[in-house]
């Protein structure tokens, strides 16, 4: 750092030199400090023009020396990203509070966050996104069913939905099938849906008893649905699962239970950004990486960082009625320890082969027309450099 005093002879103006000096360079603060001399006696003697000539002569010099990071700052790229607003997007939640994000040159134009996961493949559909973190079905879904050019390059966690029950009402799963019980799940193409029929089929439960009383709705609608005692059971992601738990609900099943190494969450990015900038490919995920060791060798400060950033109001949160129900509910940082540290098994590794099997069923429910590769959506070796 390098202090510059400058003498300007206009005596109404020397106060105001500084900052002159400072709208007038780029990144002068990184650089100089500038503080400004009253004129003396001796200083009127000079005409004024020759004293504006240094400081005119100091913005060039700064200005010149600032034009290295000026031309880094226009040549690195900004991109945009969105997050799922629940602990299944923990990593990028903590990433953003560190300054890892920055720390490692990616420059965030954007960091938007979605409900669920099917309304963020929504957004990846209208090519509002360059990178996600995003629950791994609406992921396939955005690139089977939308034609969203993405690759998954890491992953995030495994495992992160339960099935939500009043226990007042529900003793059992095959409770489930008796025609008072009232039941909520996210739409068809959702995980939660996805797991609802894993629950089903594993419990031999009878589909055309149960589905025609299923009422769709959104995480945080659903868990209200449940305080209001409208609904007497839901499959729901994380972090709702452990937040019902504080309000007398129980989680009768959780996906370790009905999809043994089930994942969760991936981060993907569109094809272009790895064509043309591969290196922020890389940092995107030696960041992710670096938050998912965080989150297991620090889950009580994860649980609070994570907290914190899902309840910031005046963030962009999507869909608007949906972030508005997410609003009523309150989220304690013991709630998200948990969530993250129980619930869900926070890993950047992916497993082909279970990345197959998840594209075979969506197949097979109807969520997507074709099948296809699991090799034609992953891009790993950004992770096997790590």
């Amino acid at each position: 750092m390098v202090t510059v005093t400058v003498t300007y002879c206009e005596a109404a103006d020397y106060n105001q030199a500084p900052t002159i000096i400072q709208k007038n360079s780029v990144n002068l603060s990184r650089l100089v400090t500038v503080t400004a001399r009253k004129p003396k006696k001796q200083d009127a003697k000079v005409n004024r023009r020759a004293y504006r000539l240094p400081a005119l002569l100091l913005l060039a010099v700064v200005s010149a020396g600032c034009g290295s990071d000026k031309k880094a700052e226009e040549t690195s790229p900004t991109i945009r990203m969105a997050v799922e607003f629940t602990s299944h997007s923990a990593c990028g939640h903590i990433a953003r509070e560190k300054g890892w994000f920055e720390e490692e040159g990616i420059h965030l134009e954007t960091y938007d966050s979605y409900v669920t996961g099917m309304a963020l493949a929504a957004a990846l559909s209208r090519g509002d996104i360059d990178a996600a973190y995003i629950c791994l079905i609406p992921a396939i879904n955005a690139y089977a069913n939308g034609g969203v050019h993405i690759r998954i390059v890491a992953g995030v966690h495994k495992y992160g939905y339960g099935l939500v029950v009043n226990p007042e009402k529900v003793k059992s799963v095959k409770d489930l099938e008796r025609p008072d019980i009232r039941i909520g799940v996210a739409r068809e193409g959702s995980p939660t849906d996805a797991l609802f029929h894993k629950m089903m089929e594993k419990f031999d439960l009878d589909k055309k008893k149960i589905l025609p009383r299923v009422r769709r709705m959104n995480p945080p609608k659903l868990l209200l649905a449940l305080k209001m005692g409208q609904i007497d059971a839901g499959m729901i992601c994380e972090q709702y699962p452990t937040m019902s738990e504080n309000l007398g609900f129980k989680v009768l099943l959780d996906a370790r239970d009905l999809w043994p190494e089930m994942q969760g969450s991936v981060l993907v990015v569109r094809d272009d950004l790895i064509e043309k900038h591969p290196e922020i490919v890389r940092k995107l995920v030696k960041v992710t990486s670096r938050a998912t060791r965080f989150i297991n060798e620090h889950p009580d400060e994860a649980g609070r960082i994570v907290a914190s950033a899902l309840s910031v109001t005046g963030e962009k949160v999507f869909p608007l009625k949906a972030a508005e129900a997410a609003a009523k509910l309150k989220i304690t940082p013991q709630a998200l320890t948990k969530s993250l540290a129980k619930r869900l098994d926070c890993t950047v590794e992916v497993d082909e082969k279970m990345i197959q099997k998840t594209i075979d069923y969506m197949k097979a429910l109807g969520y997507i027309k074709k099948e296809f590769k699991a090799a034609d959506i992953l891009e790993l070796e950004y992770l096997h450099e790590k």
